[in-house]
């Protein structure tokens, strides 16, 4: 049986995780033919240890001919990739889910998928339950609002940083707004939150809490979703990043498996 051609953009720690679990046998159907990073060289070495091929662009990527595209590089590589890889006949994978807080980039892809009869999955990250969020926004109109918890030491280098945040005894409210703001002063920060509200009551309509809690490991999130049938409380802790890749994982096996869950 012909294997599914597999292409990553992105060439670090977590497609590093893609990649093993290709090699761990998790994703039978898939073989990994090619990836493209930022730095090439970066990309060359991740090639030789994963037996696929750097690609230097976007162009040598789709000359490939993937069937399957999976992101996880940056919201920039959204925007930049996306039409293309469709356009070229790959379905694509994405993870920096903050690229569809533009509402007009979020249709353009959509259509773009529609037209090329292709298909874009949205890696649940560090989240998850969108499938009762759908539900639940199905049947009647929906509240949506995400509350998370991040260490203070992660806030370094975004806007929301202080020097004092890292002498704080007690957790500090950093952000409240709607999560589409939050997303444009935390671009990488807060890919799960946008995902969420696409899922549920979208990026303009889902508020945001966020605190910075001294001595905090990793992230947790919690998210309430309020309608007039359907109440729905998720609670989600990671302690590292790794979640995030093996949702992609996820994505590419529920894509071809007999039985969808």
């Amino acid at each position: 049986m012909e294997k599914i051609k597999l292409a990553l953009i992105g060439c670090g720690y977590l497609n590093d995780i893609v990649a093993n679990a290709l090699k761990g046998g998790y994703l039978p159907e898939y073989e990994l033919i090619a990836v493209l990073g930022r730095d090439y060289g970066r990309a060359q070495v991740f090639a030789e240890r994963h037996g696929c091929k750097a690609c230097a662009d976007i162009d040598e990527l789709m000359a490939m001919k993937p069937d399957f595209t999976a992101e996880a590089a940056s919201v920039q590589s959204v925007q930049d990739y996306s039409e293309t890889i469709l356009n070229g006949g790959s379905n694509l994978v994405v993870l920096s889910i903050g690229a569809f807080a533009d509402s007009a980039l979020y249709e353009r892809i959509k259509n773009t998928a529609a037209r090329n009869k292709r298909r874009v999955y949205i890696a649940s990250g560090a989240v998850g339950g969108f499938d009762v969020l759908r539900t639940a926004a199905l049947m009647s109109p929906i509240t949506a609002s995400i509350a998370s918890q991040k260490a203070p030491v992660s806030l370094k280098n975004t806007p929301l940083f202080t020097g004092e945040l890292m002498d704080i005894t007690a957790p500090q409210q950093v952000f409240s707004g709607t999560t589409k703001e939050a997303i444009a002063i935390l671009p990488t920060k807060v890919n799960v939150a946008i995902a969420t509200a696409l899922a549920s009551a979208g990026p303009d309509n889902t508020t945001m809490n966020i605190k910075a809690v001294p001595g905090f490991k990793g992230d947790e999130y919690k998210i309430e979703i309020q309608g007039e049938e359907v109440r729905v409380e998720l609670n989600i802790y990671s302690r590292t990043s790794a979640i995030a890749a093996w949702s992609v994982v996820e994505v590419l096996q529920n894509a071809v498996a007999p039985i969808v869950f």
